[in-house]
């Protein structure tokens, strides 16, 4: 049985995350584990989810905590009080998905050994029911906001700026204008209204999707523009301009400031965080905060992040924190503007596409594609997470989207014309395998 993507369970509500199968996570979860704090995210199937996943774990006498609609990192922060944390959401997806995470007490998701074993318990049928009598009662949570923003603000000094803040009408419209008012500044909400159909645009915090909040920060005269995905563990940025700052600059940025001995970043990280973090250790890893944050732990590294937009701070946790990545990212902003640091960056022309694939095909079409690359005069080929190709002044990613049916393609170069050439090249090539 393969339930676990790149980043917990997804699937569409009350289809391929049905009842049956929330009570069965449930049932096993509880079994494992015996303290259990839930939060979910405001898409309206997150109350069915719930109330199917309460029910496995109160089926096995564990003791479930309710934290409510809350963002990912703030339930993160919640776990480190309990056996271990879940969160309902499907992040970034559409709002016909959801999804379960699984948050251990230092903030990490489950790795592979634990999610393998709660696989293996639901398909061997695992778990051990309780009498009538050992069956426990929820609990409201009701602190996990307050405690997560009292964290943030013993890391991150006063900041005076005029801030406008994007939720995409997800679970952080309780948490970002609130800290940012409290850690001093001018905040202008957008969005901010928790709404599960995500009204105000799509929960993914891309370029195209921001065009609002780009025109906000720029006729407000503010400072700086923040923008989350559904359950708030992304953050991205717009400038004071109202330019587009993604995950790609934000990392190199965040790796100046952050990083002194080590940091992880995934196999799709910019040649642009080698050049900034100097002699640092860089550790590549596959894409997925649970494998970035595995990796810190592993190698006690002082950051971690990803072009998505997930930053974890392990100073402070090993959920990846798009709230306290937007304090950290405005304290800078409080030393220069945001356009000035990120026009010192080095950047490197990229493209990125991808190329639908049904699921269980996807694994196939990546060998077919691996045969085909011996007609390229590459350097090194790594396989840890797709296939990694690395040229003498470029690299390109052939990738199996972890959430949906798609092969991600994404080549970064030194010049322009060489990454889209060698990109169309790809393109063709893993397009004709995946029509055969």
């Amino acid at each position: 049985m393969k339930l676990f993507g790149s980043s917990g369970i997804r699937g569409l509500a009350n289809k391929e995350i049905s009842v049956d199968l929330v009570i069965n996570i449930g049932e096993v979860l509880g079994t494992l584990h015996k303290r259990v704090v839930i939060g979910h995210d405001p898409r309206t199937s997150s109350n069915l989810v719930l109330h199917a996943l309460t029910s496995g774990l109160l089926s096995t006498g564990c003791e479930v905590f309710l934290a409510g609609m809350v963002a990912t990192p703030t339930l993160g922060n919640a776990a480190r009080n309990f056996d271990c944390g879940v969160m309902i959401t499907a992040s970034h997806n559409p709002p016909e998905y959801n999804g379960i995470k699984f948050i251990n007490p230092d903030g990490s998701g489950f790795n592979v050994k634990q999610m393998r074993e709660v696989e293996e318990n639901m398909a061997q049928k695992r778990s051990r029911p309780v009498k009538w009598d050992s069956i426990k009662n929820t609990v409201s949570y009701k602190n996990a906001v307050e405690e997560h923003i009292q964290k943030i603000l013993g890391s991150v000094n006063e900041i005076k700026l005029k801030v406008v803040v994007d939720c995409g009408c997800g679970a952080a419209s309780n948490i970002t204008p609130y800290l940012f008012r409290r850690l001093g500044c001018k905040v202008l909400s957008l969005n901010c209204q928790p709404d599960g159909f995500f009204p105000g645009r799509n929960s993914e915090p891309t370029n195209e999707n921001l065009k609002s909040l780009m025109k906000a920060v720029v006729s407000n005269g503010a400072d700086l523009g923040i923008a989350h995905d559904g359950d708030g563990d992304r953050m991205v940025a717009v400038d004071e301009k109202g330019n587009y700052v993604g995950g790609d600059s934000l990392l190199s940025l965040f790796a100046m400031h952050e990083v002194k001995k080590s940091i992880v970043v995934p196999v799709n990280a910019s040649m642009a965080v080698d050049k900034v973090v100097g002699s640092a250790k860089i550790i590549r890893t596959k894409v997925g905060d649970v494998f970035v944050s595995e990796m810190i732990k592993k190698h006690n590294a002082d950051f971690g992040g990803e072009p998505s937009g997930t930053w974890i701070f392990p100073s402070q946790s090993l959920c990846p924190d798009g709230i306290l990545a937007a304090a950290r990212l405005a304290e800078l902003v409080c030393k220069e503007p945001l356009s000035f640091q990120i026009s010192a960056l080095p950047k490197y022309p990229r493209k990125k596409g991808t190329i639908k694939c049904p699921n269980d095909r996807k694994i196939p079409v990546l060998e077919t594609v691996k045969k085909h690359l011996k007609t390229f005069d590459y350097r090194e080929l790594s396989t840890q997470d797709g296939l990694r190709i690395q040229f003498d002044h470029s690299w390109a990613l052939v990738r199996p989207s972890g959430t949906e049916p798609k092969i991600r393609i994404t080549v970064e170069a030194d010049e322009k014309e060489e990454a889209k050439s060698i990109y169309d090249n790809i393109y063709e090539l893993v397009k004709g395998c995946v029509s055969q």
